[in-house]
């Protein structure tokens, strides 16, 4: 039988483009990350989070991935239509982090990807400002 792991995941830049900050929540097993990831636009900020959130998944559950049953969780809905095949695939980075995300996915049993209002994913998106909010105050 599957598990299920919930993840929560978000990005930001402040400017678009301009310095960016991912932020996830793995729910299941309360986990959270927040780190900033240099200058980028916001959809690419979303990808990174979920790649990011991929990646520690796999770490984190090792041989048990293949039986995990992965729910993410994510604001943006341009970026879930897009990974749900609703939406093409125009720009090159992008076709890029889609193809990097679709490789993680064969490591898991099924990774499934559903927007959500900002509201609902107010733990992630405090990781994005926190990590954002912490390198400002290294700068000045």
């Amino acid at each position: 039988m599957d598990e299920k792991i919930v993840m929560y995941t978000d990005g930001g830049s402040r400017g678009n483009p301009g310095p960016a900050g991912i932020g996830v929540y793995i729910e299941t097993l309360g986990k959270k990350y927040g780190e900033c990831i240099g200058e980028k636009t916001n959809n690419e900020a979303e990808y990174a989070a979920l790649i990011f959130g991929l990646k520690k998944l796999k770490q984190l559950l090792g041989k048990k991935a293949k039986q995990s049953h992965i729910r993410c969780y994510l604001d943006s809905e341009l970026v879930v239509k897009q990974l749900n095949h609703e939406y093409k695939l125009k720009d090159a980075r992008i076709q890029n982090f889609f193809i990097e995300i679709w490789n993680l996915m064969l490591d898991f049993s099924k990774v499934e990807f559903s927007h959500i209002l900002r509201e609902k994913n107010k733990i992630a998106d405090a990781l994005v400002n926190e990590a954002l909010d912490t390198q400002q105050d290294k700068l000045f």
